[in-house]
């Protein structure tokens, strides 16, 4: 080796397996910790909202006071949507903050930090729908689930927010700034309105009805329904389930089409 020449640096080994996944769990769930005030607000929200109809508009709606019964389910994936939005805003301040340019210079997979995102959300989104649930039983819920039924309630929420969160997550990609990401997936947040969380879709005006009866909130909040209080979802149960694989798919490839393009190119 000649006498001034320094030697040649070797290269950090890449992270193995789903290590750099789980790193980015971790920093995506400590983010949210100290960002207490969207996390409060994404289980608040829910909350007063079901308050609201229930007390508010709930004898109005329903005078026998059952109306508790009937739009539980629909706060459940309102409570989801609000948990879900805020990681369009934490990836869209990431692309622009230029994080990712540091990770892409790292050993691991930068991909890594989107999976993160939706697994924390994932996370947040499932203890908040746990709170909203159990409020519910205090203002009057009763729902009549059986264990088996529990379970599968749980696997569908779970599949439900997972798919949300791939979605909200592209749109913090596609956006340009963390508020137009945040705009951007306010628009989403409104699905619920046009569905039957919140009133039959048979009392709604007759132009709206079939946006309403085919959108993916109304065949999902039924399946929600029949697994709480046993009314007969007929075939809504397998609509939901595809819509929310429909939706994930979706998701999951415009997102990863959206990272390369946009990462790749800083």
């Amino acid at each position: 080796m000649p006498p001034h020449a320094s030697p040649t640096p070797t290269p950090r080994p890449r992270l193995r397996g789903l290590t750099a996944e789980a790193v980015f769990v971790g920093r995506s769930l400590r983010h949210s910790l100290r960002d207490g005030e969207s996390l409060l607000m994404a289980i608040m929200l829910p909350v007063m909202l079901m308050l609201m109809f229930t007390w508010v508009f709930g004898g109005a709606i329903d005078p026998s006071g059952a109306y508790v019964d009937y739009v539980v389910p629909g706060i459940i994936l309102t409570c989801a949507g609000f948990g879900a939005s805020s990681t369009a805003v934490y990836v869209a301040n990431d692309m622009r903050s230029g994080i990712i340019d540091r990770f892409r210079t790292m050993p691991l997979r930068a991909g890594a930090v989107l999976t993160g995102h939706v697994v924390a959300s994932v996370l947040r989104n499932l203890v908040a729908t746990a709170i909203v649930i159990g409020v519910g039983v205090l203002v009057g819920f009763r729902p009549t689930a059986s264990p088996g039924d529990w379970i599968a309630l749980g696997g569908l929420i779970t599949l439900y927010i997972l798919a949300i969160t791939y979605l909200f997550a592209a749109i913090g990609l596609a956006a340009g700034s963390p508020e137009g990401a945040n705009g951007y997936g306010f628009v989403l947040l409104f699905l619920p309105y046009l569905s039957s969380a919140f009133v039959p879709v048979a009392s709604m005006p007759e132009w709206l009805q079939p946006v309403a009866a085919h959108q993916p909130i109304t065949p999902i909040v039924e399946t929600i329904r029949s697994l709480l209080l046993g009314t007969d979802a007929g075939t809504q149960p397998w609509w939901a389930v595809l819509w929310c694989v429909v939706i994930l798919g979706v998701a999951v490839v415009w997102g990863a089409w959206l990272f390369r393009r946009k990462a790749g190119r800083r």
